[in-house]
């Protein structure tokens, strides 16, 4: 298997686990002390938008934004705030939507770049195999703290 295919189902198996757990689970359960269910796929949508504008970027020898500059912590809570009002809808259509452009820039990007070392979302240098490494187990971390909330109340 190719990096590319790898990368690509790194990220749609980390999605299916989370989509599988989200439909058992009551969408305004807090699920941290500051975040619910809509909160944690709002964070999610947010760091697919860092990696879609960190692909963008890449591909057209582009000034990458580094909207994590500041630390992962704070972009976390804005991408939470900056969706905070938008119906649990609206924020899960995003969540499916932001991983659809994410994986169609990854299948349309020339092999090459893939491991081509480039500006971060949060600063230093990485590729976007180091990003996916990272974000993949990421969202399975969060999904599994979804499925111990729902087998906690079985």
């Amino acid at each position: 298997m190719d990096k590319r295919q790898a990368l690509i189902e790194r990220l749609e198996t980390s999605r299916a686990q989370m989509i599988a757990h989200l439909e058992e689970i009551d969408k305004n359960r807090k699920i941290y002390p500051l975040w619910t269910i809509r909160e944690i796929i709002a964070h999610l949508s947010g760091w697919d938008d860092a990696t879609i504008a960190f692909i963008k970027a890449l591909v057209s020898g582009g000034q990458p934004a580094t909207p994590a500059a500041r630390g992962p912590n704070v972009y976390n809570a804005e991408t939470v705030s900056t969706r905070e009002g938008l119906s649990y809808d609206h924020i899960y259509r995003e969540y499916i939507e932001t991983r659809r452009v994410l994986l169609e820039l990854i299948r349309a990007m020339p092999e090459e770049k893939i491991t081509q070392p480039f500006t971060l979302p949060w600063g230093g240098e990485g590729t976007l195999e180091d990003i996916i490494n990272i974000f993949g187990p990421h969202e399975e971390e969060h999904a599994g703290d979804v499925h111990k909330l729902i087998v906690e109340n079985q």
